[in-house]
């Protein structure tokens, strides 16, 4: 019967030549010089060799045959080109055969019976599927086997209960596809990471995963060129856990590749052309435990070891010849180990903390979510706790033992607390005495204190005097210097070309500052131009704010800043062009609306989450943005959400944690307490903001201009009502209560409601958020009352103490009112 089939669909193959196949079905299969393609031609499936060998496979690719994600017969190759890949008899697996009909390969199906015919194709994702004609259902998918490529849409996983994992496994060699020494998965399930093994031993690790990224990471994987990022899940309690990435858009493609040396690879494209190939693993230090217990690793110094402080080598002469396996022994007791002891141990004496800064965490942690202070003093209340650390995101991690695999970081990475015994705590790591250091350091603050106060009085004495001229000057310096972080500076004359002289039919939008246009570059780029009104002195502050700020953004859930124009006394911002205008476009409108359904309205929270997590964490400038509302989260052509208006944004440094101001901008119903009342601005004054935005999303109504008749409630205040009489599921807007969703809309309306809390340290961080949305964090405290649940009355429903130009605008006025474009 086989061989019937193998002459008929060679036959058929004759008369189809070479035009493009999508299936195999029990009629048609492929022989070695045939492919299939997915629907959009970027993966083909087929036989390949790969580089110094005649040796046949059969495999996927993207693109073409140097970039295979996938083989079958890895461990069989057909020895010539007489293989074919076909349907079995029983119509159940997809076989490779070579020429003697011997099977190098099968997808191994054995609880599968049906009475239709199963059909073979390539996914545009990559994944090799064979389905059920009859069902549809997809019976083995390629994406369940994955070889050495972790691709878009795969899912790695690692189910305790079952003991099924989905892993990566590296080829034998770059000429050999066979099942390598190397294999990537995910482990530590409680506090996620990736592993790379090398066979049973483990090789690299990328640090525990914190809701936004694995801390560890050196030059963060997340922050390599076109990742979107990865999304860590959890289920069963946390027992399955699964992995997966993305990619911006369908414009972009990346795979993630263990090498036959256990090198992670990660290649880049976009619209099908490789733009950037990068190796995770850049030095020696990240050879999993290369220094030994309680040794750390730093690639600048030289030898790379070095013991922990308050540590010494276990064998001198081992560790002298650069042989650091048995790394490094503790010099002195631990007070609570000769307590345990019963040995002296002398009142005020008592354990304490070293701080190891920017630093991979250690292997084996143990994750609790309580706060800092409780985290510390959990640890020293523990004798077997060596370390602990706090991340906003997975909250208290703390060690016993030995600690494994610590690596000196130049950013990213943890805060990481060393126990040591009281006196290893008065030296420090270049064995100087931790007062003398203190002082110096004080004296060098104070002479920079008086240093900077003196020439910030003579230059207020002198900025006085400058005239509008000189200060025009002195923003285009501002800007120039910008210019070096490669933001364009555009003409005027192209600008008024692309938006026909600022023509009023190109008008999108006015602000307090000005109007915004809709233009197009000779190079049919779309853009929209900010244009800074000449009557308005107050606006120089903030555009250069907004140049300085968000020049050095770069996220999928920001607004693209593209350059910026400064001749005489034009200034102009030119933004990528969003499509689909602002988000208070659509969900405010009872007809628009319908256009959001709670998947979108989901994405867009999650989008908006995203975005202001990387402001307050993950960028390298750390930014409270202060105006964040649905006028200015605009939406691309997708209705993906991209932050915008950072007009009012300020820059932290790495230790300030809150600012003040007598100058309060932002718009009323969106802006915290604190900041209302005091000045007081923090990350968690746009955590308020974002609550109530997730509140107005899911409700489809304005917290600004809510109206419940039975009481002069906000919406804070109506939904603070609701959930305590227990139907917070009239909240939810009409639109979007759909029973298969209402558990996660509930989830997201608790979240939003934390958020919204009266007291700022209440109130979770976005790493926490995310956290949240993502599910990682299953058990939510119970929200204590929201601020503002009165509505206000009078001008203060209206705008903001900063009032707008725009009188016609239907947004909570801002000192900036940048409508969507």
């Amino acid at each position: 019967m086989l061989h019937i089939l193998f002459t008929l669909s060679t036959l058929y193959m004759i008369k189809i030549g070479e035009a493009t196949m999508y299936t195999i079905t029990s009629s048609q299969f492929i022989t070695d010089s045939q492919t299939i393609s997915s629907n959009d031609s970027t993966f083909k499936f087929g036989f390949f060799s790969p580089i110094n060998t005649t040796n046949r496979y059969v495999g996927i690719w993207y693109l073409n045959e140097s970039d295979i994600v996938w083989v079958a017969n890895r461990e069989k190759p057909l020895q010539d080109s007489s293989g074919v890949v076909t349907i079995s008899d029983d119509n159940t697996n997809l076989l490779v055969l070579d020429g003697q009909k011997h099977v190098m390969w099968s997808s191994n199906i054995s609880n599968f019976k049906s009475n239709s015919n199963v059909t073979a194709h390539l996914e545009n994702t990559g994944n090799l599927v064979l389905q059920d004609d009859n069902t549809g259902a997809i019976i083995w998918e390629s994406f369940k086997h994955p070889s050495n490529a972790f691709l878009p849409s795969l899912i790695i996983s690692n189910d305790q209960i079952t003991g099924e994992r989905i892993n990566v496994t590296s080829w034998k060699t770059p000429s050999d596809p066979a099942t390598g020494n190397f294999s990537g998965s995910v482990e530590r399930l409680r506090v996620p990471e990736i592993f790379i093994w090398n066979e049973t031993k483990p090789y690299w690790r990328s640090g525990p995963w914190n809701g936004q990224v694995f801390i560890g990471l050196p030059n963060n994987l997340l922050y390599i060129a076109y990742l979107d990022g990865f999304s860590v899940t959890r289920e069963d309690s946390g027992s399955l856990v699964k992995i997966t990435f993305a990619m911006p858009n369908s414009s972009y493609f990346g795979t993630i590749v263990v090498s036959s040396d256990g090198k992670i690879v990660y290649t880049a494209w976009m619209n099908r052309i490789q733009v950037g190939k990068h190796v995770v693993q850049q030095n020696k230090c990240d050879v999993y435990g290369i220094c030994g217990p309680n040794g750390s690793c730093d690639f600048k110094n030289s030898p790379i070891c070095t013991c922990l402080t308050g540590f010494e080598p276990k064998n001198v002469d081992e560790w002298n010849r650069q042989n650091w396996t048995n790394g490094c022994v503790r010099k002195a007791s631990l007070q609570c180990e000769r307590v345990k002891n019963n040995e002296s141990a002398l009142p005020g004496e008592e354990d304490g903390f070293l701080k190891l800064q920017t630093s991979k965490p250690p292997d084996f942690v143990e994750q609790s979510y309580i706060t800092v202070d409780a985290c510390r003093t959990q640890c020293l209340n523990n004798c077997s706790c060596t370390a602990y650390a706090f991340d906003a995101g997975i909250q208290c991690l703390t060690w016993s033992g030995n600690l494994i695999d610590i690596v000196r970081l130049s950013s990213e990475g943890i805060d990481l607390y060393i126990r040591l015994a009281y006196s290893e705590l008065a030296i420090d790591s270049d064995g100087e005495r931790n007062v003398t250091t203190a002082i110096v350091i004080a004296i060098v603050i104070v002479a920079t204190i008086i240093v900077v106060s003196c020439a910030y009085f003579f230059w207020s004495k002198r900025s006085g005097k400058t005239h509008q001229e000189n200060q025009s000057a002195s923003l285009i310096g501002d800007v120039n210097q910008v210019k070096l972080e490669d933001l364009p500076l555009f003409e005027f004359k192209n600008i008024s070309t692309a938006t026909n002289n600022f023509d009023s039919t190109n008008k999108i939008g006015q602000g307090g500052f000005g109007s915004v246009y809709k233009g197009e570059l000779p190079n049919g780029l779309e853009i929209a131009v900010k244009r800074l009104s000449r009557a308005s002195g107050q606006g120089l502050e903030e555009f250069m704010n907004e140049v300085i700020v968000i020049s050095k953004l770069q996220h999928r859930n920001l607004v693209r800043l593209l350059g910026c124009c400064i001749e005489g006394e034009e200034k102009m911002l030119i933004y990528e062009y969003m499509p689909n205008n602002s988000l208070d476009f659509y969900l405010f409108d009872p007809v628009k609306k319908k256009l959001l359904d709670w998947q979108k309205r989901l994405c867009i929270i999650e989008g908006i989450s995203r975005g202001l997590l990387y402001l307050h964490r993950d960028s390298r400038l750390r930014i409270i943005h202060r105006d964040l509302k649905p006028s200015n989260i605009l939406l691309d052509g997708e209705l993906n959400p991209k932050i915008s208006d950072f007009g009012m944004s300020r820059i932290f440094g790495g230790t300030e944690n809150e600012g003040n101001t007598r100058r309060i901008v932002g718009t009323f119903g969106y802006m915290s307490p604190e900041y209302v009342m005091e000045g007081l601005f923090s990350e968690k004054s746009d955590v308020f903001s974002f609550g109530v935005l997730l509140l107005e999303i899911i409700s489809g109504k304005k917290n600004t201009s809510f109206h419940n008749h039975d009481q002069a409630l906000s919406l804070l205040g109506y939904a603070w009502k609701l959930w305590n009489e227990e139907e917070i599921i009239s909240l939810i807007d009409p639109e979007i209560c759909n029973p298969d969703y209402v558990d996660d809309i509930l989830r997201c309306i608790h979240i939003g409601l934390l958020c919204v809390q009266e007291i700022a340290k209440e109130r979770p961080t976005m790493a926490t958020v995310v956290s949240m949305l993502n599910s990682e964090i299953v058990k939510f405290p119970r929200p204590c009352q929201p601020a503002f649940i009165q509505r206000q009355t009078g001008h203060k429903g209206e705008s903001s103490t900063q009032q707008s130009h725009d009188s016609n605008s239907t947004n909570g006025v801002t000192i900036t009112n940048l409508q969507g474009r």
